[in-house]
This record gives structure tokens, sequence and C-alpha cells, in this order.
């Protein structure tokens, strides 16, 4: 059973009013993709309520550390080192 919320500021709360401002300031939301996780409850739901339009919700098991959630969101490298190449004693590559 999702025990937390994953929020995350997908819009930016510039020329927004006060009252908006301030519950993404209780969120703990100041730039755009930066996620916070809140355990599920009314009070927070509420909060989720009033900024609906500027954030994504989802419901998780558990809540993630930042390296974690910088880690799902690094892109695949695209290659893979298959092997080393040594420090030079000993071992040349023919080519």
């Amino acid at each position: 059973m999702p025990s937390y919320f994953r929020i995350t500021l997908q819009r930016s709360a510039i020329g927004l009013p006060t009252r908006v401002r301030s519950v993404l300031k209780t969120l703990r939301l100041h730039k755009r993709t930066s996620s916070v996780f809140y355990p599920v409850s009314p009070t927070i739901a509420g909060k989720i309520m009033k900024v609906k339009e500027l954030v994504s919700v989802e419901e998780v098991d558990r809540p993630l550390t930042k390296k974690q959630v910088r880690e799902a969101r690094r892109p695949d490298a695209g290659f893979w080192v298959e092997r080393k190449r040594g420090d030079g004693e000993g071992e040349r590559l023919e080519g």
C-alpha cells in the first residue's frame, strides 16, 4: 500500500498570488523539477489541492534519498567499458 506522496514541481510560481507561493514554500518546493516526499495525510492532500495545477503527484511505497532521485533521472551513458587499458606496464594494445 503506498504510504508517501512524491510531489514534483512542474510549473514555476512566478507571477502567482502570495498564497500559492506560500503553499509551495511550506511544501519545500523551490525549483522546477524538484521532488519532495511526504506521508499520506489529509493536511498534505489539502496543500496539494491548492497547487494542483503546478505539481505532479505520485503515490510511492517509500521515500527516496536525494542521491537516489538524482540517479533515477540520470540517462544511460550510451556506451559500455568492456576492458580498461592498463597503466602501461607490460601490456600493449596492438592495432
